[in-house]
């Protein structure tokens, strides 16, 4: 069983479609965890009156105040009963079939840690037209060969939202952060475990500021500073 677990944050436009792709994946059994992170724009209103019954959702939990992604992950991590758990972003930049076909490759090969790399096997012009921005791509590659170097790992997308774990190692690694910040956190704990972390290749869809994007300039020096911070200082 794949445990999937999706952080939701005023993601209206985009949560009932998200929730119906993931529902229509067929040939493995799943547990859909939902953590709504205190929406402001109607996306509560939607869960509580639309999901909160609806037997293919295993558990919704509303933060009371918004507190970031990775708090998101942290309420859910004690409520995983899959032997594998993956993080599904709420809005459509990610396609769900692509967490199929990771948890399929995870599960036949018996890894411990995989990746979705929206890089992988991709030529400049398609990450430039996936990314809808040279900085993003060249902040992604910056952070990911940081990574790499900091945590002895060959990975080409180190900040991809699609990972998926080991269930019982997941739940060993004690989470702190609240921000994007968790994936370079989890990325070194990870590491510093000794876990190789495999990669494949998946497709992107990244959308612009306009259409809602979330993430920031500024949450990449926090990316960076928290690997220096839980690589060396903790």
């Amino acid at each position: 069983m794949l445990t999937i677990i999706i952080p939701v944050y005023n993601e209206k436009k985009s949560i009932k479609l998200i929730i119906k792709k993931i529902i229509q994946i067929k040939r493995f059994t799943k547990q859909i965890i939902i953590v709504d992170d205190a929406s402001s724009d109607g996306t509560t209103d939607i869960l509580k009156n639309e999901y909160l019954k609806k037997k293919q959702i295993s558990k919704i939990i509303f933060h009371k105040k918004n507190m970031g992604k990775g708090a998101a992950i942290r309420s859910a991590q004690k409520f995983i009963k899959g032997k594998y758990v993956g993080i599904q972003d709420a809005d459509l930049e990610y396609n769900p079939l692509d967490l199929k076909k990771i948890y399929n490759f995870i599960y036949k090969n018996n890894y411990d840690v995989v990746y979705g790399s929206r890089v992988l096997n991709k030529n400049t012009f398609e990450n430039t037209k996936n990314f809808t921005h040279l900085i993003r791509i060249w902040g992604n590659i910056f952070l990911t060969k940081t990574s790499n170097f900091i945590n002895n790992q060959s990975l080409t997308d180190a900040h991809t939202c699609y990972k998926v774990f080991n269930s019982k190692i997941f739940k060993k690694i004690i989470l702190k952060e609240n921000g994007f910040a968790f994936c370079p956190e989890v990325t070194t704990k990870i590491s510093k475990m000794k876990k190789i972390i495999k990669e494949i290749s998946i497709s992107y869809n990244g959308r612009t500021y306009n259409d809602g994007k979330k993430i920031t300039s500024f949450d990449g020096l926090i990316a960076l500073y928290s690997l220096i911070k839980y690589r060396y200082f903790e």
